[in-house]
């Protein structure tokens, strides 16, 4: 479910006219709903209430301090992957010990800077990395909470660029080696063993895999304590997927993913950790853009160039993903297959191919649905083009939440 609805033919976000907001910050601008992402965010942490739950936000999936802020209020913490991820995720008002520190490479400074703030755990993805964040732990007289992200080896069946467990990921310690790397682990000073941990990918519409990761983590989880780990904490990651297109397949709802895997983790006695992203801000934004002009190319291929680009939104071209795209105005009568393009010079830059829509001419405001995550985020300076300008609507009311850079900030840092 998403607020941006038609009012009069016009497309709105909850109260606020996009053609309004186009006239008054320009193109091409993220427009966020507060509505949205708190409806999210209270449906994600609804649907996981037989387990003791963490939910923590993957905060690379949508980094802006005003989205952040809201998902604090709402009791999320934040899952990072870098030093600049914790500074936004304490900027925006994030619990230290609601942060967990994932990614496969952290550099001693981040690490240093996490055990300052009192995290609440470090997600080690291999046998030198214990190591390495014991030197950092011991040099600065702390103590690292730390949980091994291990490899399940379990296919999510979704796009290659996305999945992370299988066998040949760079992610995580492979399964056969995880009970030794926990005797390492418990052997080293400056850490401290509190959980396991595991993500398999992202994007994933169908609850086998998920299941199937729960199992094992569940029987490897009992195993280790059998070991004698005191682990506490077991961390699930994210991946759940939305729905991209309009009519196509329907990925599970948080509501059946939470019993799912509150079935499969009964009993344990353990707080489950969830880093949910896309689920919860995807359908919260779109990108607003505007007609530049259409092309007539060869034989019938028909062009409309707007104003975003793939340096705005990277996923048709990274992923050859499928974002909707609809006029914001009243759509007029008729339809027409066309490639709607960007201005940036690459063939790549292509955000909906070959598209049935009504007829659209250079002026017209368009949108591109489903485009809260990994947009923004993503986004880039590319052909010199500044990024996008970022709002939030709040009913009636809407505030510039990261200003449109400008041609000064392209070469802000550079000399001469």
């Amino acid at each position: 479910m998403n607020h941006f609805q038609r009012k009069r033919g016009e497309l709105c976000c909850e109260d606020v006219p996009l053609a309004e907001l186009a006239a008054e910050v320009g193109t091409p601008a993220y427009v966020y709903s507060t509505a949205t992402l708190r409806r999210h965010a209270r449906v994600f942490k609804a649907a996981l209430r037989g387990l003791d739950v963490l939910a923590c936000f993957a905060v690379k999936s949508a980094p802006n301090l005003a989205l952040l802020s809201l998902l604090a209020e709402e009791g999320f913490g934040f899952d990072i992957v870098s030093g600049g991820e914790l500074y936004r995720a304490l900027k925006a008002g994030g619990e230290a010990d609601k942060i967990v520190f994932s990614g496969v490479g952290k550099r001693e400074e981040e690490m240093e800077a996490a055990l300052q703030a009192r995290i609440h755990q470090f997600n080690c993805e291999s046998e030198e990395e214990l190591e390495q964040l014991s030197r950092v732990a011991s040099r600065a007289r702390k103590v690292a909470p730390v949980a091994l992200r291990v490899n399940p080896e379990v296919d999510a069946r979704t796009h290659p660029y996305v999945a992370t467990a299988l066998a040949s990921s760079k992610f995580g310690v492979p399964a056969g080696r995880v009970r030794k790397a926990y005797r390492l682990a418990a052997s080293l000073p400056g850490l401290k063993v509190v959980g396991l941990a595991c993500h398999i990918g992202s994007q994933i519409d169908e609850l086998g895999p998920f299941v199937e990761a729960a199992k094992k983590m569940r029987a490897l989880f009992l195993q280790l304590r059998a070991d004698g780990h005191d682990l506490r904490r077991l961390d699930m990651g994210g991946g759940l997927g939305v729905p991209y297109r309009e009519r196509g397949r329907q990925p599970a709802s948080p509501q059946r993913y939470g019993e799912a895997l509150a079935r499969a983790l009964s009993g344990l006695e353990a707080t489950v950790i969830f880093e949910p992203g896309r689920l919860l801000v995807a359908n919260a934004g779109v990108l607003l853009s505007r007609v530049l002009l259409r092309k007539q190319g060869h034989a019938a291929r028909k062009f409309v160039v707007v104003d975003a680009g793939m340096n705005d939104l990277l996923r048709p071209a990274l992923y050859q993903a499928h974002h909707e795209l609809e006029p914001v105005g009243r759509p007029r009568r008729g339809a027409e297959v066309v490639d709607v393009v960007g201005p940036v010079c690459e063939s790549a830059d292509v955000l909906a191919k070959r598209r049935r829509l009504p007829p659209l001419q250079a002026g017209d405001l368009v949108v591109l649905r489903t485009a809260g995550a990994y947009g923004m985020a993503m986004a880039s300076q590319y052909n010199a083009r500044p990024r996008p300008v970022e709002v939030l609507v709040d009913g009636r009311s809407w505030r510039v939440v990261r200003a449109r850079e400008s041609y000064a900030d392209l070469v802000r840092g550079e000399s001469v």
